[in-house]
C-alpha cells in the first residue's frame, strides 16, 4: 500500500462494513452451479436405438405376417410409435435444468422447464440449511435446502454422484458464508 500525504495508507481511507463484510464483495457468488437432468441417451443415440428397433419390428412383423399371424404387425407398429413418443419426451424433458447460486446475502434456485417456464426460490444464507436423503445401496436420493419452514429440492433430475457433488459444494459455501466468508 502506498502511504499518503497524511502518513495513512489507502486501505486505511476505505470506509469499511460495520460487520467487516467487503462491500465490493456483497453479491459476488461463493457457489454458483447449473444442473441438468441425467440423461444417457444423445441424439445420435436415440436415432440408433429407432431404427435397431424398427429393423426388428419389421423383420419381426413379416415374419409374423408370413405365419397368418397379421395382427401382430400392427402391435409392432404401435409399440415402435408408443416408444418413438416416449424418447422424445425424455430428450425434450433433457432441456430442463437448475440454477444454484449462493452469495453472502443470498441463496437463490431457479428452476427452468423444458417449455421455458422459471421458478426461483431466494432464501437468505444465514437461516438456509442442506438437508440430506441416504440410501446405502444407491447413494443420495434426496437434497432439499430449508430456511424457514420452505422446503426445496435440489437436483432432483441429477444423478446420484451428481448430487454428490452438489451437496459437498452446497455445504461448503452455506459454511462459508455463515462463517463470514
Amino acid at each position: 500500500m502506498c502511504p499518503t500525504e497524511s502518513g495513512n495508507t489507502v486501505r486505511d481511507m476505505i470506509p469499511s462494513h460495520p460487520d467487516g463484510l467487503d462491500p465490493n464483495r456483497i453479491d459476488v457468488p461463493v457457489f454458483q452451479a447449473t444442473i441438468r437432468p441425467h440423461q444417457s441417451l444423445t441424439y445420435h443415440g436415440f436415432r440408433n436405438v429407432m431404427i435397431g428397433c424398427g429393423v426388428v419390428s419389421l423383420v419381426t412383423s413379416i415374419a409374423c405376417v408370413q405365419a397368418g399371424f397379421w395382427p401382430v404387425a400392427g402391435f409392432f407398429g404401435l409399440d415402435m410409435i408408443a416408444l418413438y413418443v416416449a424418447l422424445k419426451t425424455s430428450i425434450r424433458r433433457g432441456r430442463s435444468f437448475e440454477e444454484v447460486m449462493i452469495s453472502p446475502i443470498e441463496v437463490m434456485l431457479a428452476r427452468v422447464t423444458h417449455r421455458g417456464e422459471r421458478r426461483e426460490w431466494r432464501f437468505n444464507p444465514l437461516w438456509t440449511k442442506l438437508t440430506k436423503v441416504e440410501d446405502e445401496e444407491y447413494g443420495l436420493q434426496t437434497l432439499t435446502l430449508v430456511s424457514r419452514r420452505e422446503y426445496v429440492v435440489v437436483a432432483r433430475d441429477a444423478s446420484p454422484p451428481v448430487r454428490e457433488r452438489i451437496a459437498e459444494g452446497l455445504t461448503r459455501a452455506l459454511a462459508d458464508v455463515k462463517r463470514g466468508y
